[in-house]
Parts: C-alpha cells; sequence; structure tokens
C-alpha cells in the first residue's frame, strides 16, 4: 500500500483539517428532529436579494460555454458598485479560494504571517500549508489590537497580516483613525490582506474606504464575500480589489473561468439592487437588535455587532449549552471551537426566528443553572 504520508509536501502531516462541525442530518438523527435551524455558520437566513434568482436561471441558457463575457460583465459591475477599476478586481471561487491565491502569491517557507486570535482559521491554516509560520496576537477587549499586530509585523518581519473587519467571531468594527495608525506602522515589505466579509451589513458612511489605499499604492489587499449579505453561499462566489499591477500575478494561479456563469450572475445581478440592499441592511440590524435584547433578558451578555451574527458572553458552560439547543433544534456556535470559552456566536435571522432562540436560550440556561 502506498504511504501518501511520505508523498506530500512537508508540514501537512502537522495540520488539522477545518473543522465543519456536525451535519444538519446528523443532528436530526441524533436527536429525532424533522427541522433543524443553523444558526452557527453565519449564512444569510433572510436569503438571496429578490430577483437574483430568477437571474440565475436566465443564465443556466448558457452553460454550454465558457463565462468568458459573463468574467468581464462581472469585473465591470463590481468596480461600478466599489469605485474603482475593473482591471483591480480578481474574482474567486469564493473568498476561501481567494486567500488560498493570496499566499501562493506572497509565502515561501520560513515567512512569518500575524492574524488575530481568534479569527477565521484559513488564514492561519493556508499560510501554514505554503509554509509559513505563524504569528497570533490576541484581541483586546474583544476587539482586533492592530498596534499589537503591527509590532508583531516588525518584529518578525512578517510578509502578510491578516486582518477581518468587520471582525468575526466578535462582530466589531474598526474606525479609520486605528486603521491609518496600523497601515502607517507596517513593515516594508508586509501586506495587510484585509478580509471584508461582513463588510456590506455597515451603512457605506460608516466603512473604512480601503479600497482608496489600494488605488492609492499602499500594501493593501481586500477580500469580499456574496456568502454573507447577499446569501450567496452555495454559489461560492467572492473578489479581490488590489492593485493593478498585482492582479496579473493573481491571474496567474487562479484557473482561467474560475468562477461559474450562475455565480457571476447572481453577484452582478446582487449589486444592481441598491435600494432592496438598504432594505435589507436595515431588516437585519432590526433583527439583531431583537436578537441581542433577547439574549439580554435570558441573562446573557451580547456583544456590540455590525455583523449578521452576535457574540454573547455566558454564566454556563457553552458546549453544554450549544448541545441543550441542538437538542431543540437550533444549532449555535460555542466559543471553545475558536478560543473564546465561555462565550455563543449565534447567526441572525428573522425577528420570529429570534423570539424562538431568545426562549430556548433562556430555557436552556435556566436548566443549566439548576
Amino acid at each position: 500500500m502506498t504511504d501518501w504520508s511520505t508523498l506530500v509536501a512537508p508540514g501537512f502531516s502537522e495540520l488539522d483539517s477545518f473543522a465543519l462541525g456536525e451535519t444538519v442530518a446528523g443532528v436530526q438523527a441524533r436527536y429525532g428532529l424533522d427541522e433543524v435551524v443553523k444558526l452557527n455558520w453565519n449564512e444569510n437566513l433572510f436569503g438571496p436579494l429578490p430577483g437574483v434568482v430568477e437571474a440565475v436561471r436566465e443564465e443556466l441558457d448558457g452553460v454550454a460555454l465558457y463565462p468568458e463575457l459573463v468574467n468581464t460583465a462581472f469585473r465591470e459591475e463590481v468596480a461600478r458598485y466599489v469605485g474603482t477599476k475593473p482591471e483591480s478586481v480578481v474574482p474567486g471561487h469564493g473568498t476561501l479560494a481567494l486567500i488560498g491565491t493570496l499566499a501562493t502569491v506572497f509565502l515561501r517557507p520560513g515567512d512569518r504571517v500575524v492574524v488575530p486570535a481568534p479569527a477565521y482559521g484559513l488564514y492561519a491554516q493556508l499560510s501554514a500549508i505554503r509554509g509559513a509560520s505563524v504569528e497570533r496576537v490576541a484581541l483586546r477587549e474583544l476587539a482586533l489590537d492592530l498596534d499589537a499586530m503591527a509590532r508583531a509585523a516588525s518584529e518578525t518581519s512578517a510578509r502578510i497580516v491578516w486582518v477581518c473587519d468587520p471582525h468575526n467571531p466578535t462582530g466589531s468594527a474598526l474606525d479609520r483613525a486605528k486603521w491609518e495608525r496600523f497601515l502607517d506602522a507596517l513593515p516594508a515589505g508586509c501586506v495587510a490582506i484585509v478580509d471584508e466579509a461582513y463588510i456590506d451589513y455597515l451603512p457605506v458612511e460608516r466603512r473604512v474606504r480601503r479600497e482608496l489605499d489600494v488605488e492609492s499604492g499602499r500594501p493593501v489587499v481586500l477580500l469580499r464575500s456574496f456568502s454573507k449579505f447577499f446569501g450567496l453561499a452555495g454559489l461560492r462566489l467572492g473578489y479581490a480589489i488590489v492593485d493593478e499591477g498585482l492582479a496579473p500575478y493573481l491571474d496567474l494561479v487562479e484557473e482561467p473561468f474560475n468562477v461559474n456563469c450562475a455565480g457571476l450572475a447572481a453577484g452582478r445581478a446582487s449589486l444592481r439592487l441598491t435600494d432592496v440592499a438598504d432594505r435589507r441592511r436595515a431588516e437585519v440590524a432590526e433583527a439583531r437588535h431583537a436578537l441581542s435584547q433577547g439574549l439580554h433578558d435570558a441573562g446573557l451578555e451580547p456583544q456590540p455587532s455590525v455583523a449578521n451574527f452576535v457574540l454573547a458572553r455566558v454564566d454556563v458552560d457553552d458546549v453544554a449549552l450549544a448541545e441543550g439547543l441542538a437538542a431543540r433544534g437550533l444549532l449555535i456556535r460555542p466559543g471553545a471551537d475558536f478560543g473564546l470559552p465561555g462565550s455563543v456566536r449565534i447567526t441572525v435571522g428573522p425577528i420570529p426566528l429570534m423570539d424562538r432562540v431568545a426562549a430556548e436560550v433562556l430555557a436552556v440556561c435556566q436548566a443549566l443553572r439548576g
């Protein structure tokens, strides 16, 4: 029999697979449930914007052809939406694929990267797969400590600092002043890669306009997703905003026609629906407030959030709370999964669902408190 561990690149055997957790079907079977609601992956429980699914159906007539023209049209639509040039837009099969592409482009064995802790686990994992060493910097009061991250980058001569803003799993957001100070403190030869997966939940006037940093030639790369605000997780669509001089290097790594025509059509349609998107943003904010208030009334300490989830401190075992809710058909994320034991993260959904979540959380917490 072939021993594949001797043939794969060094270091792979030391890495763990990205944990996806138990499937809905598994939870249903374990507890004998007919329905399970996923509030643990930050998917959009409101669904795609109106008209987007119809745009996908129309695009299916062209599935026999490579999406060359659709890809170009997508870049142009993103450029119009963001306020940049089409040449600065690099489509990707979800931001996850783009994270891997950027790690391939920038990292060599022995390089260093800086990541906040906690954060999305694939920043560190995909960097390590490319042979980099990972320097983790703890949050400060449940917010990114950009000063400490810049210091760590200087002390380790890091090639990449991974930033997530708005931050997952806390839901906090940066302001321009902190971002400017961080950017000025980065050492030469270091790139700030900012995952803005949740940026569309913020009103435009509250966003840090990092696309302007890209245009001005600063060492900044932006990643955006259609999985969260736009509700297209199943189509796996994202894009990078990069300097025009960097884009060709990403294109060398990304395979031609890397995004399917259905996803590209859905993305274009989503970006045109600005008025509808504004209403959806307000709807999510109202539901987020309802969830936070309900969790507070249940005895938890919800943290301020600008995203489609709420992190809350609990006075019971977070894993036991998650298990108790799973038995009631509600999947949430225990903080122990990502380095914040004593907390839980819950995805925001329509207000009636949030009312149910709050009631079930109260019931399980009361049982655990005895």
